[in-house]
């Protein structure tokens, strides 16, 4: 038997100029870039042009990136009709998912047969920066219709984070806050071969459109072994409640053997290089809203977790706490992770498509062997009964 890399453990798939995961030294870069220079010096509409197009913008060409974001930030009619037939009680990824596939219904309308929706270069870059544009309407508007609320319209006087805050909860928010929710969306915005990534990267090869690769890629990190693991931290957190339950909760999870969300990663072992950084963040949170009764709970899950397991966190452990300072609900976490990571995606999805290799992996047969039906006379008039008595003979 060959040998079997279940979950593709290990296995060096491609090769990508897009981001580098070194588990060796802790770190990660975009483009070259360490992310948490990224993330404290950079917007997301700079670290998103990064990621296209594998330089920081000039002024000039953030100015135009940001121009072409703002003109396609309204949610559209067909979208928002689209999202309103959803189910009120479904999750709101399957909500994210039936509007990017609406999205790209209208984009791709009227290109015949499927050859032609694969798209050239430059049509995939305006695609990308078309969803990139309008995830946050459909993620604030879904949040907002949970909620019993009306849609709110963009503003193009704030940038993509301040916008995004604004399109959910109607009021502009303190720097402190839309400066920790950009960086979050830096943070999340790129990772390299992760299960989503891989997944659209897979469908791109095919030849299939950017939006099949998308709405593929959200169906993946739509998992709580992937990008639902956010959520799953905050409940975590409303279940313990206070930091002093946090050692009697430990004690019955670890004996029911349930699994901690928020902690280990398939390529960190030492600690996932993203979460200073997001710590950071919530830090500046948990000092604007005073609330060190999270500070506490976090870092007390945190120490006994590691002690007991010697796991370390990895980013979603701090990002759903800060998500939820800011005000967003427990079954939004992932849909933001949908908008940033969509940058991640479209970025991979240009690199396989400007060199492509259709992803066919091969599995090694572990089943019955040859059997047959009783009675089956083929083509060429041979039975089973036939058969089986060639077989005993020989």
């Amino acid at each position: 038997m060959p040998d079997i890399h279940r979950g593709l453990a290990g296995v060096v798939a491609d090769v990508t100029a897009i981001s580098k995961v070194d588990p060796e030294t802790n770190s990660l870069l975009y483009r070259g870039y360490p992310v948490h220079e990224l993330a404290a010096t950079q917007s997301a509409e700079a670290v998103a042009y990064l990621l296209w197009n594998g330089d920081l913008p000039t002024d000039e060409q953030l100015a135009a990136l940001r121009s072409t974001e703002r003109a396609h930030r309204a949610l559209q009619d067909d979208v928002k009709a689209a999202i309103d037939l959803t189910p009120l009680d479904a999750h709101p990824m399957d909500e994210v998912r039936t509007a990017v596939s609406v999205l790209g219904a209208r984009d791709l309308a009227g290109t015949g047969s499927v050859l032609d929706a694969t798209g050239t270069p430059e049509e995939n870059l305006e695609r990308s920066i078309r969803l990139f544009a309008a995830l946050p309407a459909i993620v604030a508007y879904g949040q907002r219709r949970r909620r019993g609320e009306e849609l709110i319209a963009p503003r193009d006087d704030l940038d993509y984070a301040a916008n995004f805050l604004w399109m959910t909860f109607g009021e502009e928010f303190d720097d402190v806050v839309v400066d920790a929710f950009n960086r979050s969306m830096i943070l999340y915005a790129e990772h390299s071969f992760n299960a989503s990534t891989f997944t659209a990267r897979v469908i791109t090869s095919t030849l299939s459109d950017l939006y099949s690769a998308v709405v593929g890629a959200i169906g993946a990190l739509k998992g709580p072994l992937h990008g639902g693991a956010n959520e799953a931290v905050l409940h975590i957190f409303d279940e313990i409640g206070d930091a002093d339950e946090v050692e009697a909760w430990l004690d019955r999870a670890l004996a029911e053997k349930r699994k901690i969300m928020g902690f280990g990663h398939r390529v960190y072992k030492h600690g996932d290089s993203r979460v200073p950084t997001m710590k950071a963040a919530l830090d500046t949170l948990i000092d604007y809203y005073d609330r060190p009764d999270v500070e506490a709970l976090y870092t007390t899950i945190e120490r006994e977790f590691v002690e007991r397991k010697g796991i370390y966190p990895n980013l979603d452990y701090p990002s759903g706490p800060a998500y939820n300072l800011i005000g967003f609900d427990t079954l939004t976490f992932t849909p933001l992770f949908v908008a940033a990571r969509v940058v991640g995606w479209t970025a991979h999805i240009m690199e396989q498509a400007a060199s492509n290799a259709l992803i066919r992996p091969l599995s090694e047969y572990v089943g019955p062997d040859e059997r047959h039906i009783a009675g089956f006379v083929d083509e060429a008039g041979t039975s089973t009964i036939t058969l089986r008595a060639a077989e005993a003979e020989g």
